[in-house]
């Protein structure tokens, strides 16, 4: 179990691939059934409906924490923090928790220091409470602490699933005090199948989707999944109850297989 006072909630709503009425209605439920989290990105164009159903929820705003990603477009000198009021002004608020640079310039193309030391400045000048990185490779997260400091990396955020467990990342993550977001944690619901997974749900009398994300947060990350039915959103919480044993830890460990399944052409950086 991770010993780092997590500086990013345990437990937040993804809106990937969610756009218009379906966003709404998503961040809603979830906002109405206790989420108070919620994880959004200038591509994912859904901004101005997750800021309509926060709005809407009428929840004060010091009670949730709201993350965007800046887009690999806006990442070059005097684009980056005219991109993040972009994103204030359509999620309808003064600031955001947590900004993360969604994707390193492919190729270099902007150099890390660069957009680095933008986000730092953005953090001073109050448009966000923390700064931090999304598909980093420890080469990266070097470069990011050599530019800013690790103090100022909230986070890493990374596909993370039990067939996919990235350690190499998350130990050097973890030595340097940036927490781990784990994201596809159930990876698109193939988890959900895993014999493994399924057994020691049977045990606990839970969800696969449960014990997985159960087995994310214990290991230390925070986890941020989606889901449009409010079923589902609301047995995804129940994984906040659920202790697991360390024989189940140890069994969905051996699950790992390197299987990733982001990986973007022209953008995905060299993984590790």
């Amino acid at each position: 179990m991770s010993t780092l006072t997590p500086k990013v909630p345990t437990f937040g709503l993804g809106t990937f691939r969610l756009q218009g009425q379906v966003v709404i209605d998503s961040v809603s439920t979830g906002l109405e059934l206790g989420y108070r989290a919620i994880d959004t990105a200038q591509i994912y164009e859904n901004e101005s409906d997750v800021g309509r159903a926060i709005a809407a929820s009428g929840i004060p705003r010091d009670e949730l924490f709201i993350t965007s990603k800046i887009w690999i477009a806006n990442l070059a000198e005097g684009r980056l923090i005219p991109s993040l009021k972009e994103s204030l002004h359509k999620l309808d608020t003064d600031y955001l928790d947590l900004t993360l640079i969604h994707w390193p310039s492919p190729e270099d193309q902007v150099p890390v220091t660069e957009f680095m030391e933008q986000l730092l400045e953005a953090k001073r000048l109050g448009l966000t409470r923390q700064i931090g990185v999304s598909n980093f490779t420890i080469a990266l997260m070097k470069q990011a602490i050599a530019a800013v400091g690790a103090e100022h990396i909230a986070t890493n955020q990374i596909e993370l699933h039990p067939y996919l467990q990235n350690r190499q990342v998350v130990d050097f993550a973890t030595a340097n005090g940036i927490q781990i977001t784990s994201y596809m944690t159930l990876a698109y619901g193939e988890v959900l199948k895993d014999p493994v997974i399924q057994q020691i749900a049977e045990r606990h009398q839970a969800t696969p989707a449960q014990v997985t994300l159960a087995w994310a947060m214990q290991s230390g990350y925070a986890v941020i999944p989606s889901s449009t039915k409010r079923a589902n959103l609301q047995s995804n919480l129940k994984a906040l109850q659920l202790t697991l044993s360390a024989a189940d830890m140890a069994h969905i460990a051996g699950l790992e297989r390197g299987q990733r399944l982001t990986s973007p052409k022209g953008i995905a950086p060299k993984w590790d």
